[in-house]
């Protein structure tokens, strides 16, 4: 049997007519997304599918709805037999991941995330924060300066050698930019609503806590590899107060990567909406088997690929 690892993307990957193929071919899909409508009280099916694209956009509806799509694509996996050996998420992926190991249902995920991606959009006055890409760096060289910079400016993304993510309030993210121009390939201004994974989102995680608290978590089957420690979690109350954590904390994905790679999986497969991590992982580990997918001919092929030798 094939040991593989399921990672699972974050908000930006969203897209209008996202998961409509698999919806209008499997029952099982669309007993899922009419269950979330349910629970969320409004249809955001109808928003996945058919947008406007504004809409979907905003954080409290993208981060449902590409859960939604991964946790469908996940069960689909699941019937045929198929489960990772450990898994991870990008941000907002975490949530996608504790689903497929069984730390959290996925009703109880998508209301969890609506709250969460409220609370970040409310965390710090619009168009006041920002995130910028910094690429040719190392997280240390990135911290040095950062350290000359007034107010409030945190490394948010450890994505891959030399791409680093930077994250805080509007000025202080422009200024550090300037400075990290000098030895930076490049510094590419992020188009998102907020600084996320900055000091600025101790707020939502306060009031987040709340509802992490009446959400019911489980010790996962599977290990997760956390965003904050990039390292394998199982144990419920950790895993909650890393949730927590998470909201103000780095992503750790280029080290989630490396320990993949020292566990001796042989391939990292990408679960729903785009191809981000896919390509994260290989600029990690070059050699490293990835797959991506989020439609039947993807799924088919690593259902293939995955029973190649068992008969």
């Amino acid at each position: 049997m094939k040991k593989v690892a399921f990672v699972f993307p974050g908000q930006g990957s969203q897209k209008v007519g996202m998961g409509k193929e698999m919806y209008d071919s499997s029952a099982p899909v669309r007993k899922l997304f009419d269950e979330a409508d349910e629970a969320l009280g409004y249809s955001l099916t109808s928003l996945m599918f058919e947008g406007p694209e504004e809409e979907l956009t905003k954080t409290e509806n993208a981060q449902p709805a590409l859960l939604l799509v991964s946790v469908a694509i996940d069960q689909l996996l699941k019937e045929e037999g198929i489960r990772p050996a450990m898994t991870a998420g990008h941000s907002l992926g975490e949530y996608s991941a504790l689903v497929s190991s069984g730390s959290l249902g996925s009703l109880e995920a998508l209301r969890l995330v609506h709250n969460r991606g409220k609370l970040m959009e409310e965390a710090y006055p619009s168009g006041k924060g920002a995130m910028s890409a910094v690429l040719g760096l190392s997280v240390e060289e990135i911290q040095e300066k950062l350290e000359q910079v007034d107010g409030v400016v945190n490394v948010a993304n450890i994505n891959c050698p030399g791409q680093i993510v930077i994250s805080g309030d509007k000025p202080a993210v422009q200024s550090a930019g300037e400075i990290l121009q000098d030895k930076a390939k490049r510094v590419m201004p992020l188009n998102v609503s907020g600084p996320f994974h900055s000091d600025l989102m101790k707020p939502a995680a306060d009031d987040f806590e709340d509802h992490l608290h009446k959400a019911t978590v489980r010790d996962a089957e599977i290990p997760v590899y956390a965003n904050v420690t990039a390292a394998p979690v199982t144990e419920k109350d950790e895993i909650s107060r890393l949730l927590i954590e998470q909201l103000y904390s780095p992503v750790r994905f280029q080290e989630t990567v490396e320990a993949f790679v020292n566990e001796g999986v042989d391939a990292v497969v990408e679960i729903g909406e785009g191809k981000v991590l896919s390509g994260l992982v290989r600029k990690v580990a070059r050699r490293m088997k990835t797959f991506q997918i989020n439609n039947e001919e993807s799924l088919e092929t690593f259902i293939n690929w995955y029973r190649e030798g068992e008969k």
